[in-house]
């Protein structure tokens, strides 16, 4: 996904926000015990075993807008459409790296691929049936991601139009009753698709909810959010003001036999959203009525707040941590000059002072450095590598040494673009902590703070982009490729329209490599090639990596079986209890 403002392209909301996308847009360690210091990465949440039964409230700040398969932008599937929408293929339901896995959902595998990995075919599960009892079959599926190509659906993950033979030019089954052909329905338990190029991550996509089946008669167009057919544990009995209040109960022909992933233990599941960060945490942190047994899946602890909780045991007992694959980041501009020249860029990459940063972002709880484009985890491919290396406070001495070979001996002014939001990533506190570590190595920094659409516009542009700017960037799933492509890929590049590829890499090396790992069914094989790819293009300081976030949420006193993923880095509601 993209920029946190959903998890990222969208990645950001799911992360940052949740990812709407979130989602979720768009992750940990493994089990611990509630009782940590820190909360561990996941854990049993209140003590006792998990029970079925009761409400589990979730307190958001971001409605869940857009309730409709096709329109949504998940990770994974999503946190709350994941409780309705079931998929393809889903994320692995278990704390820390375990999480970060691919798994079956309604097919039975991960899919049969082609020898060149451009044919996928998947088998669905007995017993699939929607909340009205009717049976799931492979033409739902085929005509739920059909309508996520209609104009008037538009907002889901871009993948199969670029991915599907034919889908560059589907305006989708509203306009074209005759469907797309790349994907075949030979009988109601198998659909096969058929890409226009080896596409190794194809399972990984499946989870996207664009793979939901959607019954064709049951279709009522752009007022299908308001109430969809369930395919999963939960459906929707209420929907208000779009998403900002959704409330789900169960979903009484859903089958657990078929269904390894989602535990559903609670009875009714009430999303509250459009609330002030402040009172979400003052509301999870007072666990009184209600909000004993409240989550939140859009809303970090901040530094003030954290260092309140720390204080307490009892509140420390309710915080989950959890790592999403994100990177923030300082973006260059090479056809601007100063930074066309590789020694400036290599200049600043010594300069910057990570400790000042990760202070501005929070602090050591809430931010973690970074020196490679990745994220650091083992499902990324994360190759260690640190080409320009700063110590924690900066290496102004080796910046100055490479001015004076860039042609400024005495140094050079910048201006550095940042966003005005106070998201503790792109902003005012990140931007003054690297104008103070350049000043030490003779770089003059005027920032410059836009306000979030222009930010956002501005630096997604290929004729406005700064030479010199923060960025940041999430998964759409766990793995290096929906990291590395969107912003490295030299044919991703585009000239009128939002453009993440934000150095103007195109180097056909670098394109080549991209394509070959694509082709790669061996997920761990190709996270290897991730790896080192990402570690070859840092040589070229296109980017100066900065930290990675790390999240930080409350949790209700009665809420039990916390699951922190490193797919998405939040509590999973699927897998909560309140009884």
């Amino acid at each position: 996904m993209s920029q946190p403002s959903v998890i990222s392209r969208r990645v950001a909301t799911a992360a940052a926000v949740s990812l709407a996308l979130v989602a979720g847009l768009a992750a940990c360690a493994g089990p611990k015990s509630s009782d940590d210091a820190d909360g561990g990465s996941g854990g049993s949440g209140a003590s006792g075993k998990p029970q079925k039964g009761g409400t589990l409230t979730v307190l958001n700040s971001n409605p869940q807008e857009d309730f409709d398969p096709a329109r949504l932008y998940t990770s994974g599937g999503g946190n709350v459409p994941s409780l309705v929408f079931r998929t393809l293929t889903t994320r692995n339901r278990e704390n820390g790296a375990a999480g970060a896995e691919v798994v079956p959902d309604l097919a039975t595998d991960l899919g049969t691929p082609s020898k060149n990995a451009t044919v996928w075919t998947y088998t669905l599960k007995d017993g699939l049936k929607y909340e009205d009892g009717t049976a799931i079959t492979s033409a739902d599926i085929k005509y739920g991601v059909e309508r996520s190509f209609a104009a008037e659906l538009s907002g889901g993950a871009p993948y199969l139009r670029d991915w599907l033979i034919g889908g560059a030019d589907y305006q989708g089954p509203y306009k074209d009753k005759k469907g797309l052909a790349s994907i075949e329905v030979p009988d109601d338990k198998t659909i096969v698709f058929h890409l226009n190029k080896p596409e190794g991550e194809f399972p990984f996509l499946a989870t996207q909810t664009q793979t939901t089946p959607v019954p064709k008669a049951k279709d009522t167009g752009t007022t299908y959010e308001e109430h969809p057919v369930s395919s999963g544990p939960y459906k929707v009995v209420t929907n208000e003001n779009d998403g900002e209040r959704l409330v789900l109960e169960r979903n009484e022909h859903w089958s657990a036999e078929t269904d390894e992933e989602r535990k559903a233990y609670p009875d009714k599941i009430d999303v509250r959203s459009g609330l002030d960060s402040a009172v979400i945490n003052q509301r999870l942190s007072a666990s009184q009525g209600v909000d004993a047994a409240a989550v939140t899946t859009d809303t970090n602890l901040g530094p003030a707040e954290l260092a309140k909780v720390s204080g307490d045991k009892k509140l420390a007992a309710r915080v989950g941590t959890g790592h999403f694959g994100y990177t923030n980041y300082i973006a260059f501009n090479p056809k601007v000059k100063p930074f066309d020249n590789p020694k400036v860029r290599q200049a600043i990459s010594y300069a910057v002072d990570r400790s000042s940063v990760i202070n501005a972002a929070g602090g050591s709880s809430l931010a973690e450095p970074a020196t490679t484009y990745l994220p650091n985890q083992k499902s990324f491919g994360h190759t260690p590598y640190d080409h320009f290396p700063a110590g924690e406070t900066g290496n102004a001495a080796k910046a100055k040494e490479l001015l004076k070979e860039a042609g400024y001996p005495k140094g050079l002014k910048v201006t550095l673009t940042h966003s005005n939001d106070k998201d503790f990533e792109t902003s005012p506190e990140i931007a003054t902590a690297l104008q103070a570590a350049l000043k030490k190595a003779g770089i003059t920094v005027e920032l410059k703070g836009l306000e979030s659409n222009d930010y956002s516009d501005t630096i997604h542009s290929a004729s406005k982009e700064p030479g010199f700017f923060l960025a940041h960037w999430g998964a759409d799933w766990p793995s290096g490729g929906p990291f590395l492509a969107p912003i490295f890929d030299g044919r991703q590049i585009v000239k009128d329209g939002a453009n993440f590829n934000t150095g103007f890499l195109n180097d056909a090396s670098v394109n080549k490599e991209i394509d070959e790992i694509n082709k790669l069914t061996d997920l761990d094989a190709a996270a290897t090639r991730w790896g080192a790819l990402d570690k070859k293009i840092g040589e070229q300081a296109l980017t100066v990596p900065l930290f990675h976030p790390v999240y930080k949420r409350l949790f209700g006193q009665d809420v039990k079986n916390v699951v922190i993923s490193d797919w998405t880095g939040v509590l999973d509601i699927s897998q909560a209890a309140v009884k």
